[in-house]
């Protein structure tokens, strides 16, 4: 606690932190947007690169209908499992384009995805850049936030090394592509413990509104509610260290601005549901799961709609489900607890692994930092954990608050006082960014050097890692071109309809094996997990092409 209380003592930089500058430096805050421009460009045109050229992943179709829905309809009924507010953001979008879609679709929230985008008149190339668009520029917004909490931290060197792995992370830039919702969730997480430290100096400013950040945070994925209670004990220490006076007084603001924070995040889950129907009509598309014992009471208890609710109950009957998962080539059945660690291992670029670390021993051992230490580590550090404990090893999208919040402690290494810290941390950047730049465009299958880079992902890893479905459209693209009037087989994992790309092909698991013949097409994700008949089409063929690093082509 002492590192906390001492928070007030913590000033910014010179000439970097709030409240003015060196003489001279208006001029020098040039070469700093410039490079701020330039880095957030980068990766704006990555981001819509990938928006433009990927086909629908698995889970897309199923948000992309789901806000749809929310639009025409104004009903809660389909994906209770995920709050409203990430899906909201995505139909922001989704209202540009306008699709048709018919009223009161009766059947689930898989078909309503397919139905919206294949069988209703609409192009799905186009529904889907505009509902990919507004997570594309909410993720660019959070750079900003990266950048200014590393600057009130360690300058506007620290602050551009934090912004710079930020923009190049692979995982960050293939996730924020997607109409999806881990990087709006870990992002307004990021937000909050931003606001929140920031709150020792001005809580009555920063504490509400790091209680709305985390609020929208709680109304988008489920999965970061870990955080709250870290965050409801920051912000009160925050307002600790902000109040003068006796310890009864300073203890009394302390708790009312614990309660406050809370009350507001509760507010604005309750306000993302009232925004989709002011009624709060709940009539679930699908049964929903009992849940007795401990999780039972602990759902029963939370302050939150009933839709928010009974979506929990489905994310814990997920829990129960024999999920199959893939590691370094052993197909298993439940979850391995290193899982996420050792996929981030595989995922991440070397340089930023090791700036990660370093950033991490930086706030926790400089006596300057630890303050800001005890802010920005531990929320990561509870959701990786809670993460880790999960049943479902789908990929490091689940842990994609990492690359936020290390790029920030990664920062603070430009702290150091020692002559050999900045060559050392521009070195490893400039390695990150050549790693990052070399996989474009093909940022979801990303792995580092160390594993072969992005064509061996397939051997270690499998679903979001490396094969979500995102390259239809290119493989229709290579068929026309180097095997034009061949008999095509495919075994596709993923929500996008093949015939639609003008894919013309069998499923080779429905006819005998001998008359399979010709080109067969299988996603990797499927080989990965690949038995009986599909092991034995595979065993008889050979590779001859790779369509992005995720659709195997083989000759048979």
């Amino acid at each position: 606690m002492r590192g906390l209380v001492a928070a007030r003592a913590l000033k910014p930089v010179p000439g970097d932190g709030e409240g003015g500058t060196a003489p001279g430096g208006t001029g020098r805050r040039w070469p700093v947007l410039v490079v701020m421009v330039l880095l957030l460009g980068q990766m704006a045109v990555a981001m819509v690169t990938a928006a433009v050229r990927q086909t629908p992943t698995i889970d897309e179709p199923v948000y992309v209908g789901t806000a749809a829905v929310y639009l025409r309809e104004h009903s809660l009924r389909f994906n209770p499992e995920h709050p409203p507010l990430g899906k909201l953001v995505i139909a922001t979008g989704v209202a540009v384009a306008d699709p048709h879609l018919d009223a009161g679709f009766g059947g689930d929230q898989g078909e309503l995805g397919r139905r919206l985008l294949y069988e209703s008149g609409n192009d799905p190339w186009r529904v889907m850049f505009w509902a990919r668009l507004p997570v594309i520029v909410l993720t660019l917004l959070f750079g900003l936030v990266v950048f200014a909490f590393a600057r009130e931290l360690a300058g506007r060197a620290g602050a551009l090394a934090a912004l710079a792995l930020y923009c190049l992370s692979p995982d960050v830039i293939a996730h924020g592509s997607l109409a999806t919702l881990d990087v709006p969730a870990a992002g307004f997480v990021l937000t909050s413990v931003w606001l929140v430290w920031r709150a020792r100096l001005r809580p009555r400013l920063h504490l509400p509104l790091a209680g709305a950040a985390l609020g929208a945070a709680l109304a988008t994925r489920m999965s970061v509610l870990p955080a709250l209670p870290v965050l409801v004990v920051t912000a009160a220490v925050s307002v600790w260290c902000a109040t003068t006076g006796d310890r009864r007084r300073r203890l009394v603001r302390a708790v009312a601005g614990a309660a406050v924070f809370t009350l507001v995040a509760v507010a604005v889950v309750w306000a993302a549901y009232l925004a989709v129907d002011p009624r709060l009509r709940w009539d679930p598309q699908a049964r929903v799961p009992v849940l007795r014992g401990l999780r039972g009471l602990f759902v029963e208890l939370l302050p939150f709609p009933e839709p928010y609710r009974d979506g929990m109950r489905v994310q814990f009957h997920f829990e129960y489900w024999p999920w199959e998962g893939f590691l370094f080539g052993r197909v298993y059945t439940g979850s391995l607890w290193y899982y996420l660690p050792a996929a981030l291992l595989v995922k991440t670029p070397l340089g930023m692994l090791a700036l990660w670390a370093a950033g991490a021993v930086t706030v926790v051992t400089v006596r300057r930092l630890r303050p800001a230490a005890a802010c920005l580590l531990p929320v990561p550090a509870v959701l990786l954990a809670a993460a880790m404990s999960g049943s479902r090893d789908f990929g490091t999208r689940y842990a994609v608050f990492l690359p936020m919040f290390l790029a920030v402690a990664a920062g603070c290494v430009l702290t150091v006082r020692c002559r050999w810290a900045p060559h050392a941390a521009a070195l490893l950047v400039t390695l990150v960014a050549v790693s990052s730049l070399r996989t474009y465009p093909y940022y979801l299958p990303y792995s580092n050097e160390a594993f072969g880079g992005p064509s061996k992902t397939r051997l270690r890893l499998h679903d979001s890692n490396v094969d979500w479905g995102q390259d239809l459209g290119r493989l229709a693209d290579r068929l026309r071109e180097r095997y034009r009037g061949e008999r095509v087989w495919l075994v596709y994992k993923g929500s996008g309809v093949p015939s639609y790309y003008g894919v013309d092909a069998a499923d080779p698991r429905r006819v005998p094996l001998d008359e399979v013949r010709g080109v067969l097409v299988v996603s990797d994700s499927a080989a990965a997990k690949a038995r009986g008949r599909l092991a034995e089409l595979l065993r008889s063929s050979r590779p001859v092409d790779d369509v992005g690093h995720s659709i195997t082509v083989y000759r048979r």
